[in-house]
């Protein structure tokens, strides 16, 4: 059918997005299009819209929250500002990003399959933009890819869109105009879509979201630089950087399900659960038939793309989940340092130190201590924060970025973080003692290594037990 046919049809239905002119001056607001339940083409009729604790759990988006609506004439109504944002990725380190209602990443956007909802965007950026619904099944003019499917959203401007929801899953949506430069400054979110008629087997007792992103910030900066293309150096979780990510806290025993998307500018990320394995369940095209799950511990989330996993909080602790890329668990990483590693900074820092009073190398035995010398007073640029690290209850942790803590105990009481896992008796790693190390043999000073003649290194004949 063509444009012309749809914009002659009865009530005069239009499935593309249109704006709404707002503000002094105007003679008339547009009309607002209507959506035109007979359309063929995408086969979507509009149910009862779905609610709260009736129809679903409504998610938890740690360090985020859920964008709210009302219901007029049996339609879902959102809105969304785009507009600028100072956020503060974690405790030392803000920058002034492009977010949507006062947040960055944007609230996560839920409904229900069969929902017929009408999504308002309003522009206060510098810019012109578009949202796009990154996996949504809809009319093409509901797109959101400014120039091709609609007009872009010129700043003051406020559009609307439309549609029924024709599919559940984890799905997200971000800006499709100079999407390097809003997407890299932080314009996205998730969208969670609820079966109308969800299975037993599909019912958790905790439904997290977590959307993964990276930055490029350079130190003593106050704005992400989008001409970034390889040398990203804040990593995120719901555009938080460990240690200022919430905990997930659950309790055990509880079914828990993780919605993973990641629209990071350039890279895949290997998303790494402690403590527990899980199942595959979803990607952001549906459900995965349950024969066709599989159990991981480690999932790949490519760029683009959401992944969920299921399972059953059934050991407690404090379990780290991160991803397993190493350098995406640091912050502010100095990509142009030189290697240290080996090098003797008493020779170096003898050299240096009379040119440059208080001089003291850093990094020739790894970064591991990078965070503790800024705790204790070693200046670093303005608005940047240690490479690594915050401090946990055995010590230094030394990682950052990508990461947050999976809480898991035997009893939760409140929304609130529990603090730390108290472990129960002799089961936390310690100093080995003399005594053990005599009673197993155990020679610290010449470790055994075996060579293809199966003997150690000690001349010993190492016996196979068959």
């Amino acid at each position: 059918m063509k444009r012309r046919q749809f914009m002659s049809a009865a009530g005069g239905a239009a499935l593309f997005a249109a704006p709404v002119v707002h503000g002094a001056g105007s003679s008339a607001a547009q009309a607002l299009p209507r959506w035109d339940r007979t359309y063929s083409g995408q086969g979507a009729s509009a149910q009862r819209p779905g609610e709260p604790d009736r129809d679903y759990r409504p998610v938890i988006t740690p360090n985020g929250a859920t964008l709210p609506f009302r219901v007029v004439d049996g339609v879902k109504i959102f809105h969304l500002v785009c507009e600028e944002v100072e956020h503060e990725f974690t405790p030392g380190l803000k920058a002034y990003c492009w977010g949507f209602n006062g947040r960055v990443h944007g609230p996560t956007l839920e409904a229900v399959e069969g929902d017929h909802v009408r999504i308002y965007v309003t522009n206060r950026l510098p810019a012109s933009t578009s949202i796009h619904w990154h996996g949504v099944l809809l009319p093409a003019g509901m797109d959101g890819v400014g120039g091709l499917t609609q007009r872009s959203i010129q700043p003051g401007e406020t559009f609307v869109y439309e549609w029924v929801f024709r599919q559940h899953g984890t799905l997200m949506y971000h800006s499709h105009h100079d999407e390097m430069t809003q997407m890299a400054l932080g314009l996205m979110g998730m969208m969670v879509v609820h079966p109308r008629e969800p299975d037993d087997d599909d019912r958790v007792d905790h439904d997290f979201v977590l959307l993964l992103s990276e930055w490029s910030i350079r130190p003593g900066t106050r704005r992400p630089d989008p001409n970034e293309m390889v040398d990203f150096n804040v990593l995120t979780i719901n555009a938080r950087a460990w240690p200022g990510t919430d905990p997930l806290v659950v309790q055990t025993g509880d079914r828990v399900r993780l919605r993973v998307g990641n629209l990071s500018a350039m890279d895949h990320h290997p998303f790494h659960v402690h403590g527990h394995w899980f199942r595959v369940t979803e990607t952001d095209g549906g459900r995965i038939p349950r024969a066709g799950q599989w159990p991981e511990t480690t999932v790949l989330v490519p760029t683009g793309t959401t992944r969920t996993i299921e399972f059953v909080a059934d050991n407690p602790g404090d379990w780290a989940m991160h991803c397993h890329m190493t350098h995406h668990v640091m912050n502010q990483m100095g990509h142009d340092a030189p290697n240290m590693i080996g090098v003797d900074p008493a020779v170096l820092d003898g050299r240096i130190q009379p040119l440059v009073p208080g001089y003291m190398t850093m990094g020739h035995d790894g970064m591991g201590d990078h965070g503790r010398h800024v705790e204790h007073g070693m200046p670093v640029p303005d608005n940047s924060v240690p490479m690594v690290g915050g401090e946990g209850p055995f010590g230094y942790v030394t990682m950052g970025g990508m990461m947050s803590i999976l809480k898991v105990r035997d009893r939760v009481d409140g929304d609130g973080d529990p603090g730390w896992y108290d472990h129960p008796e002799g089961t936390v790693a310690v100093l080995a003692t003399d005594a053990q190390l005599r009673r197993d043999g155990i020679d610290v000073a010449q470790p055994p290594v075996r060579d293809d003649d199966g003997h150690d290194h000690h001349g010993h004949e190492h016996h196979h037990d068959h």
